[in-house]
């Protein structure tokens, strides 16, 4: 089978075996690019088929999206609902240095599987998961009735997030960097930055993000973190502590009392298909994916996620 590797040369289309081991196996519809493939692949990362966002079709044409994160399910983490902070050896993450989506066929534990909703095309399936990072993260800011909203950053997930926010009965606001960010985020219907907010959500990941919600956030605000801070996060100091602002990170996704958030996500993306119709912007073949890679990584191109389909 044909699969996505990094290799010394940059991304390439390889013949692969055909996956084995025990498990329910699909033929993969559509696996999204992420931030964190994009940067992996600039830090040379190898070894592993990418592809943690991803769905796919059973022998029956059943259509199933995958949710990636490996966990045992009997720790205190995973009892609690908390499977993304699994402690138990074995939790990792398809794709993730093991094998993923981004390839014609994978083989994944039954669990993982989430059957979709029948308003939702496979070929759309694979935002479920940065749909699951958007709706948990606007889940622990813990919104009250008459809060305001701001997200930072108008990647997929800063989108995502403020469509969670709204999906839930808030109005959300989002701070784009980018023309063509803008202008999905207006096709959305999310405000742009005015005055100060009680929830501010740094879906940018940089020192200059996290500076620019503290500086939206009112006194006593709440600021989520989704930026992947590798070293350091850069908190700012003075505005934080005038303000007394709280910081939440969050990760990943789990269970709020039993339901799970790629559940929640998924019935957010069916009820509402101009999301993934506005989000997904460039779609290619499996063959093309050095091209898929290059045009995820120039963001000033006019994308926000690029979707292959195998």
């Amino acid at each position: 089978m044909r699969a996505v590797v990094n290799t010394d040369h940059g991304i390439s289309v390889v013949d692969a075996d055909e996956p084995g081991g025990t498990g329910v196996r699909l033929s993969v519809a559509s696996a999204g690019i992420c931030g964190t493939d994009v940067s992996f692949v600039s830090a040379g990362i190898t070894g592993f088929i990418y592809g943690h966002e991803f769905a796919g079709v059973d022998d029956t044409g059943t259509g199933y999206f995958v949710e990636p994160n490996l966990y045992g399910g009997k720790c205190e983490q995973c009892r609690a609902g908390n499977t993304q902070r699994c402690i138990e050896p074995g939790h990792a993450t398809l794709g993730l240095f093991r094998d993923g989506g981004l390839a014609e066929t994978v083989v994944v534990p039954e669990y993982a599987l989430l059957p979709l909703p029948a308003q939702l095309d496979v070929k759309h399936a694979c935002l479920i998961e940065p749909a699951s990072v958007a709706w948990h993260a606007v889940r622990r800011a813990q919104l009250r009735p008459g809060e305001r909203l701001l997200v930072v950053g108008g990647g997929s997930i800063g989108l995502l997030a403020a469509a969670a926010a709204r999906h839930l009965g808030f109005d959300a606001d989002v701070e784009t960097r980018y023309d063509h960010q803008l202008a999905a985020a207006e096709r959305l219907g999310f405000g742009r930055p005015s005055d100060v907010y009680n929830v501010v959500l740094d879906a940018a990941g940089s020192e200059s993000s996290l500076a620019r919600c503290a500086d939206a956030a009112r006194p006593g605000g709440r600021i989520v973190s989704l930026g992947v801070y590798r070293t350091t996060m850069p908190i700012p100091g003075l505005p934080s502590l005038v303000k007394e602002l709280k910081y939440i990170n969050s990760i990943a996704y789990g269970r709020d009392d039993g339901v799970r958030d790629v559940a929640q996500a998924a019935s957010m993306l069916a009820d509402k298909p101009e999301i993934a119709q506005t989000i997904i912007t460039h779609r290619y073949p499996i063959d093309a994916a050095a091209e898929a890679f290059r045009v995820a990584a120039d963001r000033s191109a006019g994308a926000i996620k690029v979707v292959i389909e195998p």
